[in-house]
């Protein structure tokens, strides 16, 4: 048993070889010869981000910071930059259609992150940016280059995708009446504005007379209460708004719907100066009330381009998306529940 124990730590022993595998070589006889290691030339990276996980997107990436440098720069020795607020903010508004994030991967040829995708449009847009400046001040040569750039990036439908979101025109006969749909909740308006005709030479001079506050005040109460207008002395006003045949008041008998539909003309200052004539259907007073007020604001900003500013500002040319949520199964409406009983 203790003959075939293993002697555990270094072995007490040394062995020598007494057998050669190489014929022996005086160093003497090695002087001439050069040992120095000889490393192998690598090839010079082409780019910078040669070392990097994705080369083709920071090649590009690179360029095109490049491009808006040099871009900036040559707007600095105009002294274009820095722009100050209320010059940037007087510069249209950019509108573009740059490609999808799958899209832009494949020429770039790397899988873009959502945060490389926001990296790339935001040098984008300042290039955008930049090119616009130049146009404004009649750089053409620095905006020629600039759109070379972008026009790389674009969508191939921008065009049909920059147009999608824009409003229709409003259309005008040859009389010069405005046809206008306004739409809230479920129900529809089809409005159409006629200018009032101006009176005669022979009133003229009366009406000069009567100040324009007392016109407007009269002209306000008449679309309001029509039949006012039959006790006062002076003449009838020919400024009327027919909803389905009926007059506004008539059609409309709660005050807080009679008023949302004059809030767009009172709005834009232009109370007498149009008839209005509209065909709603669909939904309760509340939603018909709405989609009139919204035909007539698309109506008065075709008629009268310069109130369309107002008009925007108010909320008033856009619909109101605000539609009833739907009711839900197991309850009671949209989100009441029915009352908890124990037993």
């Amino acid at each position: 048993m203790n003959a075939l124990r293993r002697v555990s730590g270094p072995s007490k022993f040394r062995f020598y070889s007494t057998q050669t595998t190489r014929p022996f070589v005086p160093p003497a006889s090695l002087d001439h010869l050069d040992f120095r290691q000889r490393q192998r030339e690598k090839p010079r990276p082409t780019s910078p981000s040669f070392y990097t996980a994705r080369p083709e997107f920071y090649d590009q990436l690179s360029s095109l910071e490049s491009a808006l440098q040099h871009a900036k720069s040559a707007l600095t020795a105009c002294h274009l930059l820095p722009l100050p607020q209320f010059a940037r903010e007087a510069l249209p508004p950019r509108v573009n259609a740059w490609v999808d994030k799958r899209e832009l991967g494949l020429k770039l040829r790397s899988t873009l992150t959502t945060s490389r995708y926001r990296r790339v449009v935001l040098v984008l847009n300042e290039l955008e940016t930049y090119r616009s400046i130049a146009e404004k001040a009649g750089i053409a040569e620095l905006q020629e280059g600039i759109r070379a750039i972008t026009e790389l990036f674009e969508r191939a439908d921008a065009a049909t995708m920059l147009a999608r979101g824009k409003a229709k025109p409003a259309k005008f006969d040859e009389y010069g009446r405005s046809y206008t749909l306004g739409k809230r909740k479920t129900s529809s308006a089809r409005v159409w504005i006629v200018p009032v005709q101006q009176p005669d030479a022979d009133n003229s001079t009366a009406s000069r007379s009567i100040p324009a506050a007392t016109e407007t005040d009269t002209a306000l109460s008449a679309l309001l209460n029509p039949n006012s207008s039959s006790k006062n002395n002076g003449p009838v006003s020919v400024v009327q708004i027919l909803v389905n045949n009926s007059p506004l008041s008539t059609y409309f008998p709660i005050p807080a719907d009679r008023a949302r539909v004059i809030h767009p003309i009172k709005l834009a200052g232009l109370l007498g100066a149009y008839n209005i004539f509209a065909i709603v259907r669909g939904g309760g007073t509340s939603g018909q009330s709405g989609a009139l007020a919204h035909g007539i604001a698309k109506g008065l900003a075709a008629h009268e381009p310069g109130v369309a500013t107002i008009l925007r500002k108010a909320k008033l040319l856009r619909r109101d998306p605000r539609m009833v949520e739907r009711k839900k199964p197991g309850l009671a409406k949209a989100r009441k529940r029915y009352t908890w009983v124990k037993r």
